[in-house]
Parts: C-alpha cells; sequence; structure tokens
C-alpha cells in the first residue's frame, strides 16, 4: 500500500484543470522555470490547496530548513511542495524542490494529486545551459509522447537516453496513466550560469500562452528581461575574450547553427552533455 505525504488543506471543486510544475535543483538553470512558477501564481492569483510532506524526501544536511523571525517569534520553513490553483480552477501549478530521496514515492504523490483531480494535461517546466548568446531570442524546445498532443501544439517526441532529473521521472511516470505531458525547456547562456534569468522566464511564459486557455500578463519579465540583457551587455563590453566569444555564439545564431530542424541540429547533443556534467561534477 502507496504511502500518503500529501497534506490537503482544501479541495477544488472543479476537475479537469492543466497541471503545470517546476523544481528548483538541477532542472532549473538561471532559476527560469522556478521564476516562470512564481510568475505564474502571481498573475493567475492561485490559492494553495494542497502540499507535500518534506521529512522523507530530503536530506536536510543539503536542503537546510530556514529559520525566519516575525512578530509571533521564530518560525521554520522546511522544504516545500505546495499545489495551487486558479480562481477559475483551470490552471493548476506545483512549486516544487528536487528531493535527494525516495524520488518514486516522491513522484506517486504527485501522481495521486493529478489523478484526484482529474487533471487534462500536465506541463514540465525546465532550463539548461547552453551554447547559446544572450543578445538573441531565447529558444524553448517542447517534447511530448503523445501523437495527437505533439502535432496539435508542435512538440516533437524526445529520443533522449541518459542520467535524467525530477522533471524526468516524473514525465514517464505520468505517460504511464495516459494523460499527455508536455515538457518546455529554455535555453541558457551557459557564461552567464549564475545569473537568474528573466529572460528564460519569459520565453516560457510565452510559450505556455500557446497551450493555457486564458492570456498572462507579463510587463515586470519584459521589464527585468531588459534590465537582464542590458547589465549583460555591459559586463561583457567589459572583457574582450567574453566579447569575441559572445559575438561568435551571435554569428552561429544568426546564421542559422541554432535553428530547429528535425531534430534539433546539435540540441540533443547539449541536453546529454549537460545532464551527464550535472549528473557527475567531478567528471
Amino acid at each position: 500500500m502507496q504511502e500518503n505525504h500529501v497534506i490537503w488543506e482544501n479541495h477544488p471543486a472543479q476537475t479537469g484543470g492543466i497541471l503545470i510544475a517546476a523544481f528548483q535543483g538541477w532542472n532549473d538553470a538561471g532559476n527560469a522555470a522556478s521564476w516562470t512558477l512564481r510568475h505564474l501564481q502571481e498573475e493567475l492569483q492561485t490559492t494553495p490547496f494542497a502540499r507535500i510532506q518534506a521529512e522523507n524526501f530530503y536530506d536536510f544536511s543539503e536542503s537546510r530548513p530556514v529559520v525566519h523571525l516575525s512578530k509571533n517569534g521564530r518560525k521554520l520553513d522546511w522544504p516545500s511542495n505546495s499545489f495551487s490553483v486558479a480562481p477559475d480552477q483551470n490552471v493548476i501549478l506545483l512549486d516544487g524542490i528536487e528531493p535527494q530521496l525516495q524520488w518514486r514515492t516522491f513522484v506517486e504523490q504527485i501522481v495521486k494529486v493529478a489523478e484526484e483531480l482529474g487533471v487534462s494535461m500536465v506541463i514540465t517546466l525546465g532550463s539548461l545551459l547552453a551554447e547559446v548568446p544572450h543578445s538573441r531570442p531565447i529558444k524553448v524546445y517542447g517534447f511530448c509522447e503523445d501523437l495527437e498532443t505533439s502535432e496539435r501544439l508542435n512538440l516533437k517526441k524526445s529520443n533522449y537516453e541518459g542520467p535524467t532529473g525530477i522533471v524526468g521521472v516524473l514525465n514517464q511516470f505520468i505517460q504511464q496513466t495516459n494523460v499527455p505531458v508536455v515538457s518546455l525547456w529554455a535555453t541558457v547562456p551557459n557564461y552567464v550560469s549564475g545569473a537568474a534569468s528573466p529572460k528564460a522566464a519569459l520565453a516560457l511564459i510565452h510559450r505556455l500562452q500557446e497551450i493555457l486557455p486564458s492570456p498572462i500578463e507579463s510587463t515586470d519579465l519584459d521589464i527585468a528581461s531588459a534590465d537582464y540583457e542590458r547589465q549583460i551587455n555591459e559586463l561583457v563590453s567589459g572583457d574582450e575574450d567574453m566579447r569575441a566569444h559572445v559575438m561568435d555564439l551571435e554569428y552561429r545564431y544568426d546564421n542559422g547553427e541554432f535553428e530547429e530542424a528535425d531534430p534539433a541540429p546539435g540540441f540533443v547533443e547539449d541536453v546529454e552533455r549537460w545532464l551527464r556534467d550535472g549528473a557527475n561534477p567531478d567528471q
């Protein structure tokens, strides 16, 4: 019998919505996927309704709880995986953190919630480091194993084999329930890997706009993206070697090296290299 680690605070009255999930950690280069989730929470004004208990899924020496001070004293916050729902209940969000322990059991908790709510589709968000210039439009790649959904939304079937993160595991478990699952990935320039990327988050929002039933306001991301690009331009302009590197990336981008084809040239190799480097940091 499966253990239940989900705490329900209330229960959405409507079923059949779209579940969108993103996780801080390995699948979240430039914090783009988790930033996208936070933006959706704010713009859709979602309300939390359930959460996954943290105790069994985290090594707290790696993902430490955080102490906050308030007028009511000290508050302890544990790693959070929280479900929330939009007022019209057509969109459900999972704002998560990749766990260190019991991935199968962890993902089974998400599948339970999806089945309980009869979701019609699951969308997972990710971002990865790639050899792309910050000064050009962000590439967002979408994958789906369901033929009808792939054709309707202009997605591809993933041919990737190798180590994966919690997003890949969740995708596989959802597929086994026969619910269509879409995975959207934004590219983040590898030479600014330590900077949060609102530009990649904005690109994910734009791609989601093609799928979700309601428009999403993005003015704040537009402003943050312009500021992000300006700051990187300033940093690059002061470093001759980096400036030459970025100019080379721009030339290759403008000449079609990063244009999507079938399959996207170099993208699968980029994903494999990034995933394997992430899984084997000493190599």
